[in-house]
């Protein structure tokens, strides 16, 4: 090689050398400003429920045989509870006050659904509809319409429609007065992560929530027999536009929780019974569950999962729910999920007295018999849903059993409390930008 080229191979070398070198450096330092830039947990969390959730990180205590958590998680909270004993059995930065996106809509329903009977009409005035952030979810309510109670709340849990939701606040005494009743309500279940702004769970600053706080509420949600007709409703018809001289027509609606559905990727998780998710750009994906099987009742909130996976929220709670199961009665205890301020008072908030967060300790809940079972049969648009109250325990067979205590238990005890059951017939997504 001539000297002449020499000289241009060297200087190609060092320019293009230090070039080579230092690009999987640059990339790698791309990685970890990503990493960084992940919002981090507060240092120090509420303690309600007990001081290990009020810890940073996973929390979770494994005994002999106890399966490991499983690895593809990536939410930036979630929770593993039973539903019936209150006992937290693994979480993850489950006191983190996060967004809740359309999971707040739990709330609006465990707070203003025993308030009207179900076959009360409304007309929807233009006033009703008024303040709806851009892009909300909606089932399709018109103006000058009549809906029954009833068609609203399957607007609310089936399609997470805002729509629904503004019209029942408005005849709630208008949105100030709903979220005022929530955010008293969210202060009576011990909910103290949740501060509620809009009743829909539209992003809005200030308003947050926890795993924590979200799978209270739907613990006390599901002791309402409606509330759990709704939850586990997968689909319904819902009134159309009436128009002059023509039968009023219905459409059909789906739920938009994956797991009680199904969709592509996502398969219906056996056992789900409920009950909200949501999605927002600012709180990402966010899911609250409840399942059975073998009569053990699990409760799991996920909230924010940073994986690309297709439906990442649904498949998180599913793998969370399978360790639950696996891991029932073989790990102690991080926690628990602490009954209503009145419940520890011995007292009744007129919510509770409306079956909004049932009776104090030694009292029989409303209807209930600690010998008699009353069964009653509810209908969404064909689909049967049998509900049952046996010795104080409400029943829902929604391709599983759902077991309440509707006494709570006083705080620390650890004893297992009695249950009895009935057997029930089977019964036949949400983006809120």
């Amino acid at each position: 090689m001539s000297a002449s080229k020499r000289t241009a191979w060297a200087v190609a070398a060092a320019v293009l050398l230090p070039l080579a070198i230092a690009a999987p450096a640059a990339h790698a330092d791309e990685g970890k400003d990503a990493k960084d830039k992940q919002p981090k947990p507060p240092a120090t969390m509420s303690a309600v429920g007990g001081a290990l959730l009020g810890k940073p990180g996973t929390q979770v205590q494994l005994g002999a045989g106890a399966p490991v958590l499983p690895k593809e998680l990536s939410a930036r909270s979630w929770i593993v509870a039973d539903a019936e004993s209150g006992q937290v059995l693994a979480a993850h930065n489950s006191h983190w006050r996060l967004a809740p996106a359309s999971t707040l809509k739990m709330l609006f329903a465990d707070t203003v659904l025993p308030k009207f009977e179900k076959t009360k009409n409304h007309l929807v005035t233009t006033q009703d509809l008024a303040g709806m952030g851009a892009g909300s979810s909606l089932v399709g309510i018109k103006e000058k319409q009549t809906y029954s109670v009833h068609d609203l709340w399957l607007g609310v849990f089936l399609r997470s429609g805002n729509d629904a939701v503004h019209v029942l606040s408005a005849m709630n005494g208008g949105i100030p007065q709903t979220v005022k009743d929530m955010n008293e309500h969210a202060a009576e279940l011990q909910a103290l992560d949740t501060h509620v702004v809009s009743p829909d769970g539209y992003d809005a600053p200030g308003q947050v929530s926890s795993a924590y706080d979200l799978t209270l509420i739907a613990r006390n949600g599901m002791q309402k027999p409606d509330f759990r007709e709704y939850a586990a409703t997968s689909r319904a018809a819902f009134p159309g536009e009436l128009k002059p001289g023509k039968k009023r027509e219905t459409f059909e609606i789906q739920n938009t929780n994956r797991l009680l559905t199904g969709d592509f990727g996502v398969a219906p998780y056996q056992g789900i019974a409920g009950v909200k998710n949501g999605n927002t750009t600012h709180a990402g994906s966010t899911f609250t569950g409840v399942a059975e099987r073998n009569g053990k009742v699990l409760l799991v909130t996920v909230m924010n999962p940073s994986s690309k996976e297709q439906h990442a929220v649904y498949k998180e709670t599913a793998r969370l729910l399978d360790w639950g199961f696996a891991a029932a009665g073989k790990v102690t205890p991080v926690g628990e999920l602490v009954p209503p301020a009145s419940a520890r008072t011995g007292t009744e908030t007129g919510a509770g007295s409306a079956g909004g967060t049932g009776p104090a300790p030694g009292k029989e809940a409303p209807g209930a018999s600690a010998t008699g079972t009353a069964a009653a049969q509810e209908k969404s648009g064909g689909v049967g849903i049998a509900l049952s109250v046996a010795g104080g325990v409400l029943v829902l067979l929604a391709g599983a059993v759902f077991l309440v205590n509707r006494r709570w238990p006083l705080a620390g005890s650890g004893s297992r409390r009695q249950r009895s059951r009935d057997s029930a017939a089977t019964p036949d997504p949400d983006v809120n930008p």
